[in-house]
C-alpha cells in the first residue's frame, strides 16, 4: 500500500507479460503527474486501461497532488501531447526504470559476496528468509519456536517465528510482505526480529521479555518470488482469475473478510487493486486469519508494515466514522512518530487510514480491530516519501536506518499503549 490510490494495471495485461516471462522495463520512464482538479483526476484516470503503454503506480491522495505513471517509450509523445492538452502539468521523475532495478540487483549481489551468513543490511529471497528463520530455533531454542500459518497457492510455507521468554505474556503480532514489490516491509521485520534477540538497549530487551511476539517477515511469498524471478513491480498474489486468463493475483489487503466490498476501481482483475471475487478468497489471507483466530484470546497489539509514504495509520479505512479508540490511538501514534523522528529527524503523519490518504477497504488491520477486536491495531507505510526518492527500489543501505528508527517507535508506541492500560484489556 502506497501513499496515494494505487490504480496499477497487472503487468500481465498491460505489457503482454505472462508468468513465465521475466519482464524488463528498459527506457520506461516514471512521469510526476501534478493533479490539481477533479477535472485532471478524471482526465488521467481516463488512460487506465487504454494503453499497454502505462503503469499508474499511483494517484492523488489527501497527502498528496503528485501521481506516479510509467510510460513505455513508445508512448512517451501520446502521453505527453495527452496531458499538454489538458494543461496538466507534469514531470520526468526517472528517465530508466530498469536501470533502477538493475542497480539494486547489483548491490544485492555485491553484498553477498561481502557478507559472511545471513545479512540484516540486505535483501533476501525467501529461500534465504526460511532458512534463517529455521535457523534460529537451533541458536535461540528457549525462545524461538518456528510458526507456519498455511499454505499459499503455490503450496509455499507461510513461515514466522514465536518469540517468548517464559509464562504467557501480552502478544504482539507481525506481519509484512503483502505487497510483493515492498521489500523494505520484510527487510525491517527481519531486522525486528534479530534486534529482539540480540539487543543490549534498554527499550528493546523490555520488549523482548515482556510480550510474547509472532512475527512473519512475508505473508504473500509467491508473489515475492515472483519479484525476484519475473517482475520487480508486482504488488498482488498469483492465483489465476478463472475467467481471464491473461490475468492473475488478488490485492491481498483488500481481500479481508471485515467491511469488504468492490468498486468499479476494485473489480477488475487486471487491476494491481482487484480485491478478488468475494472476501478472503486468497489462500494467504485465509491462512493468516485463521492462525490470528486461533490465538485471538493472546493477542494485543497487531502490526502491519507496509511501503512506502512515511504513515504510521490505524482504522478504519473503509468509512469516514471515527473508531471508538480514536483519540487514543491517534496519542499512541504520535507517540510513536515523536520517538521514530528523534534518530534520523524522518518525519511520519499519523491518523485513520480513511481521512488520512484514501478509503480503502478489506485490509488487515481493519479486520484485526473489527473482526478479532484488537484495539491496538497500526499500519507503518515505511520510508521513502516518494518515488523520486526511491519508491519501491530503496536501496539496501536504507534497511538499516529505516529499521532502527522504526524499532525507536515502537518501543514509543507499546511504551504509551501500555501507559494508557492497553494491554491489561482482554
Amino acid at each position: 500500500m502506497t501513499i496515494s490510490i494505487v490504480v496499477l494495471i497487472a503487468i500481465s495485461c498491460v505489457f503482454g507479460h505472462t508468468l513465465g516471462e521475466v519482464a524488463r522495463y528498459d527506457n520506461y520512464r516514471i512521469y510526476g503527474v501534478t493533479v490539481n482538479s477533479v477535472e485532471d483526476f478524471k482526465a488521467l484516470e481516463s488512460l487506465e486501461g487504454t494503453s499497454d503503454g502505462y503503469i499508474f503506480l499511483s494517484m492523488p491522495s489527501k497527502l498528496s497532488k503528485e501521481a506516479a505513471v510509467v510510460v513505455a517509450p513508445h508512448k512517451f509523445d501520446i502521453f505527453e501531447s495527452f496531458l499538454d492538452s489538458k494543461s496538466i502539468k507534469h514531470r520526468v521523475t526517472q528517465k530508466n526504470l530498469q536501470r533502477m532495478i538493475d542497480m539494486e540487483r547489483r548491490s544485492m549481489d555485491f553484498r553477498k559476496r561481502r557478507s559472511n551468513g545471513f545479512d540484516f543490511d540486505n535483501y533476501h529471497t525467501i529461500e534465504e528468509i526460511n532458512a534463517w528463520l529455521n535457523s534460529l530455533e537451533e541458536a535461540h531454542r528457549d525462545v524461538v519456536s518456528v510458526i507456519t500459518a498455511g499454505k499459499s497457492y503455490q503450496e509455499r510455507d507461510i513461515l514466522g517465528v514465536k518469540l517468548s521468554r517464559g509464562a504467557d505474556k501480552p502478544g504482539i503480532f507481525v506481519e509484512a510482505g503483502i505487497h510483493a514489490r515492498e521489500w523494505i516491509s520484510p527487510a525491517t521485520v527481519i531486522f525486528l526480529i534479530n534486534e529482539l534477540l540480540t539487543s543490549s538497549d534498554q527499550g528493546v530487551k523490555d520488549l523482548a521479555e515482556n510480550y510474547d511476539w509472532y512475527i512473519f517477515p512475508n505473508i504473500n511469498p509467491d508473489g515475492f518470488v515472483y519479484t525476484h524471478e519475473k517482475n520487480r513491480m508486482w504488488r498482488k498474489t498469483l492465483k489465476p482469475d478463472p475467467d481471464i486468463a491473461a490475468c492473475f493475483g488478488v490485492d491481498a489487503n483488500r481481500n479481508w473478510d471485515f467491511q469488504w466490498t468492490s468498486s468499479e476501481t476494485t473489480n477488475n482483475p487486471c487491476s494491481d487493486k482487484y480485491a478478488g471475487p468475494s472476501p478472503a478468497s486468497e489462500p494467504e489471507v485465509v491462512a493468516v486469519a485463521n492462525y490470528m483466530t486461533s490465538i485471538k484470546d493472546k493477542l494485543h497489539l497487531f502490526l502491519s508494515f507496509h511501503s512506502f509514504s512515511q504513515l504510521i495509520l490505524f482504522p478504519n479505512g473503509y468509512t469516514e466514522e471515527l473508531v471508538e479508540h480514536y483519540n487514543d490511538l491517534k496519542d499512541i501514534g504520535d507517540s510513536a512518530a515523536k520517538a521514530l523522528a528523534q534518530r534520523y529527524g524522518t518525519e511520519y503523519t499519523v491518523g485513520d487510514i480513511y481521512s488520512t490518504i484514501y478509503p480503502a477497504p478489506g485490509t488487515s488491520i481493519d479486520w484485526a480491530y473489527g473482526a478479532l477486536g484488537i484495539k491496538l491495531s497500526f499500519v507503518y507505510e515505511l520510508r521513502p516519501t516518494s518515488n523520486l526518492e526511491g519508491g519501491h527500489t530503496l536501496p539496501a543501505d536504507q534497511i538499516r536506518p529505516v529499521a532502527l528508527e522504526t524499532i525507536d517507535s515502537l518501543v514509543a508506541l507499546v511504551k504509551r499503549a501500555k501507559e494508557l492500560k492497553y494491554f491489561d484489556r482482554q
